[in-house]
């Protein structure tokens, strides 16, 4: 039995006052989903572009899988991670001019940046997935808010470990073998996880 929970939370660009619904998420369900995508496609004028939407805490495979997705669906992959890595160079700057917000305000510029790239993808037609933690309700409200500009179909994969100490080891796993230039903002080690788990807990209202 696997260790890891991916679900499906699918809703409308409409009902964006609520949490949609969870399904469990198969291979079998990212079949049938690409299928319907290449039967809407044929019928002229009435193709939705499709918005898949990671979420999940770090170290729970939620990257993992969704490169395995958007290889297997052929949709550009936008990572918020990819973003965060190149402001390195900013976080040292701002660190010696706004210590206490520097962290934060760069983890929200790649949020932007991930929303506008989403966007564009989006108005040329084109569906999209999108891979970051979506721990906070504001970017929660942010992607609804997308979906619903764009009249896209959005799918929220949430990845959940269901044994803690695998996660556990995994996480620690990570955290020694990967680069320090692509995991300096990322946790490495539990205590680190516990800390992040606390302040989204505390946010998501």
């Amino acid at each position: 039995m696997s260790t890891w929970n991916h679900q499906i939370l699918e809703t409308e660009s409409h009902h964006h006052r609520t949490l949609p619904s969870r399904l469990v998420l198969t291979f079998k369900t990212v079949l049938e989903m690409k299928l319907k995508m290449a039967k809407e496609e044929e019928k002229p004028n009435q193709s939705t572009p499709l918005i898949i939407a990671m979420k999940g805490h770090p170290g729970t495979g939620k990257t993992t899988l969704a490169h395995s997705l958007a290889s297997t669906l052929k949709f550009p992959l936008i990572d918020k991670d990819d973003v965060r890595d190149c402001t390195l160079s900013l976080q040292q700057t701002l660190l010696h001019t706004s210590p206490a917000t520097a962290s934060s305000l760069l983890n929200q510029l790649s949020y932007d940046v991930v929303w506008q790239i989403a966007s564009t993808q989006i108005s040329l037609g084109l569906s999209v997935i999108i891979d970051s933690p979506l721990s906070r309700r504001a970017h929660l409200d942010r992607l609804l808010q997308l979906a619903s500009s764009a009249k896209a179909r959005l799918v929220i994969v949430e990845c959940k470990p269901s044994d803690e100490a695998e996660w556990r080891r995994r996480l620690e796993k990570r955290g020694a073998s990967d680069e320090p230039s692509s995991s300096w903002h990322k946790p490495c080690t539990w205590e680190e996880l516990e800390r992040i788990l606390i302040l989204s807990s505390s946010a998501a209202g």
